[in-house]
């Protein structure tokens, strides 16, 4: 009987190896870290700056992006996480332009920026790709 048992058990733990290995993005091996963009809005000498109407747009998909990492950020002054790895299903392995806008407190002038980012069900972690780390106000 236990000869049984060890053969079942053999056989469910080859199976169940087998089916990971045909997955659709193959054998992968990933990091622990949890990977974040950030942007920062500063004015016209260069501190950060107070904005209000952020937001941040997938061009490909016209969907709204919010970073579920933001809310837990300290509250610096015009530093916003526009993307995280909980976004990365939402972002194509290509990449993705993300177009990220801000309207300053102070003049009310708004600024926009294009910044390339990729993801996809098979990639670890999001990556930048293009873009600038910050805009700055008149």
């Amino acid at each position: 009987m236990k000869k049984i048992t060890l053969l079942l058990l053999m056989g469910i733990a080859l199976f169940s190896c087998e089916k990971n290995k045909t997955s659709d993005c193959g054998e992968k091996m990933c990091t622990e870290e949890f990977a974040s963009v950030m942007f920062k809005f500063v004015d016209n000498k260069g501190a950060g700056a107070e904005v209000k109407d952020f937001n941040v747009i997938n061009q490909r998909t016209g969907e709204r992006i919010t970073a579920n990492s933001s809310i837990y950020t300290s509250t610096i002054k015009g530093v916003f996480i526009i993307v995280d790895d909980n976004n990365k299903l939402d972002l194509s392995e290509q990449g993705d332009d993300l177009k990220i806008t801000g309207t300053s407190v102070e003049t009310g002038q708004t600024k926009s920026v294009v910044i390339k980012v990729s993801g996809g069900k098979c990639a670890c972690h999001i990556n930048k790709i293009s873009g600038p780390e910050q805009v700055a106000f008149d």
